[in-house]
């Protein structure tokens, strides 16, 4: 009988991926078999002029001339109420911002930068000795819970950050130019 050799550390990394997966499962608000399947989106014609958050109902929007283009489901912070005060608060600023540069290469697939923070920002947080924070993006999950899709907005899980899908993060991408104003509210 031929004896089989078993790596620890494959098992490690099995065992905590099948645990993220039955936690965020768990999270769900409605079983995953009462899905239906989903149709493909029609590429929007416009290009996005504007993006709204709504933290409250974990909703982004694009909006072209007023009108929103695509809406999407977000993850944020995992204390997503108020303003962000500080570095490692686990807040999503609020307030009027803009898309001031991508990253391509992002560990989370592709990212879009948010201006946070602005001189109010830095001075709110400088006057009480703290720092403000920095690198607060819109970005997708990357290759390592791509396989986890949807399913990721089942719990807020960013370090502040405004987290989507990769193939949203693709489509977001390619509509939303830099120069963007976006918009966070509560």
């Amino acid at each position: 009988m031929k004896s089989v050799r078993v790596n620890p550390a494959h098992i490690l990394k099995y065992g905590c991926i099948c645990y993220l997966l039955l936690l965020l499962i768990g999270c769900t608000p409605a079983p995953l078999t009462a899905q239906q399947p989903q149709k493909p989106r029609q590429q929007p014609t416009a290009i996005a002029d504007r993006v709204v958050v709504e933290k409250s109902k974990h909703q982004l929007h694009l909006q072209s001339r007023g009108q929103i283009i695509r809406s999407y489901q977000i993850a944020l912070g995992p204390n997503p109420q108020g303003h962000k005060q500080r570095e490692s608060d686990g807040r999503t600023p609020e307030g009027i911002y803009r898309i001031d540069y991508r990253n391509p290469r992002s560990a989370y697939h592709r990212s879009l930068h948010i201006s946070y923070p602005a001189s109010a920002d830095r001075q709110r947080a400088a006057a009480v000795g703290d720092n403000p924070g920095s690198d607060i993006m819109i970005h997708g999950l990357g290759t390592s819970f791509a396989a986890i899709g949807k399913l990721h907005t089942a719990k807020d899980w960013t370090l502040g950050c405004i987290a989507v899908t990769n193939d949203e993060i693709e489509e977001i991408w390619k509509l939303v130019p830099n120069g963007t104003i976006i918009e966070i509210k509560p």
